[in-house]
C-alpha cells in the first residue's frame, strides 16, 4: 500500500510527544502494538466468521495497519483486534483501548465533538426491517407496535425525534446490538427493526430464513461512514486519510466495495447485490470526510 508521499513524509517526520493518546503513531511506536477495532454483526462493514472479524472495513482497517508498520519501521508490530459495541466505540477510543474504529459509523457534528473522522466510506439512511407477513410498509403503520433500535446509534435519535414529531405512536425498545434488534423481529417480540438500511440486509442475507423479511420505508435521512480516530490527531488522520484516498484514487476501494457488496460473502455466501451509490461515487472522486449534520 503506498502512501500519499505528503501523508509519509509527515508521518516519518513526526516529533512524538511521549505516551498522549491524542497522538496515536506514538502510543502504537512506544506499546509496540496497535489495537482495532471490530463489530460483530455490521455485515458486510465489519463481523465475526467463525470467531474471527471479516468485513471491507476490516481490510481497510488491516490496510492502516501495514501503512503503520511502514511509517513507524516496526514490521514486527503486534495487531490486535478489539470488539466494540455501538455504546462503547467512542469511550474506547477515547481512554486509548482501541486506536482506530472501521465499521458502521456515522460521521457527524455532534460525535465530532468528541472524535475524529477519516474520509467517507459509505452512505446510508434509516430505514425498517420488518417480516413480509407484517404487511408494515412505513412507519405510520408501526402505531401501537413495537420496533426496536440499537442503543447508542444515531438511528435511535433520528427515530425518536421523527416518532414524536410524526405522531407514529411506535413504541421504541433498545437492543444492544444489530443482531440482538434483528432478533426481536424474527422472535416476533418486536414488528420492525430500526437502522440503516444496508445493515437491514445484510442481517436479511445472513437470516435463517432470508424470504421471510424485507426492507421497507424511505430513508428518514442520509448519513455518511468512516472510520474513526482520536480527535486533534492529524498526524495519524493524515495516514488513515492517505491509505483511503490512495486506494479510491488507484481503483483499490472500488474492487473491494464489489468483493463485499456484489459478490457472494460468508458465512453463506449470499451477495448483497447493492451497486455504489451515487454519493459514494462522488466521494470516490473528492474523497471527503464532511459529516451528516
Amino acid at each position: 500500500m503506498q502512501l500519499h508521499s505528503t501523508a509519509l513524509c509527515a508521518a516519518l517526520g513526526l516529533g512524538f510527544l511521549g505516551a498522549a493518546h491524542a497522538d496515536t503513531l506514538a502510543k502504537v511506536r512506544d506499546s509496540g502494538r496497535i489495537t482495532l477495532a471490530y463489530r460483530e454483526s455490521s455485515v458486510p462493514f465489519s463481523y465475526l466468521d467463525n470467531g474471527k472479524p471479516i468485513g471491507m472495513t476490516v481490510e481497510l482497517s488491516q490496510a492502516v495497519a501495514e501503512a503503520v508498520k511502514k511509517v513507524l519501521n516496526q514490521p514486527a508490530l503486534e495487531v490486535r483486534w478489539q470488539a466494540v459495541t455501538s455504546q462503547n466505540r467512542m469511550p474506547l477510543l477515547a481512554n486509548g483501548t482501541i486506536d482506530l474504529e472501521c465499521g458502521s459509523t456515522t460521521n457527524n457534528t455532534v460525535r465530532a465533538k468528541e472524535v475524529g473522522f477519516a474520509i467517507n466510506h459509505f452512505y446510508t439512511g434509516t430505514r425498517l426491517l420488518v417480516k413480509k407477513s407484517s404487511g408494515i410498509q412505513n412507519y405510520a403503520d408501526l402505531k401501537g407496535k413495537t420496533a426496536s433500535i440499537t442503543t447508542g446509534t444515531t438511528n435511535l435519535q433520528v427515530l425518536r425525534k421523527a416518532n414524536a414529531e410524526q405522531g407514529w405512536g411506535m413504541n421504541i425498545v433498545m437492543a444492544k446490538d444489530h443482531a440482538d434488534g434483528f432478533l426481536l423481529v424474527e422472535n416476533d417480540r418486536a414488528a420492525a427493526f430500526g437502522m440503516d438500511d444496508i445493515l437491514l440486509y445484510g442481517l436479511i442475507a445472513n437470516a435463517k430464513n432470508p424470504k421471510d423479511f424485507h426492507v421497507v420505508a424511505d430513508a428518514l435521512q442520509v448519513e455518511p461512514y468512516a472510520c474513526m480516530l482520536r480527535k486533534d490527531d492529524p498526524q495519524f488522520k493524515q495516514l488513515v486519510d492517505g491509505v483511503i484516498g490512495d486506494m479510491m484514487k488507484s481503483g483499490a476501494f472500488a474492487r473491494l466495495y464489489d468483493k463485499w457488496f456484489m459478490q457472494p460473502i460468508p458465512p453463506k455466501n449470499a451477495a448483497l447485490g447493492l451497486p455504489m451509490s451515487e454519493q459514494l461515487q462522488r466521494n470516490v472522486q473528492e474523497r471527503g470526510d464532511k459529516p451528516a449534520f
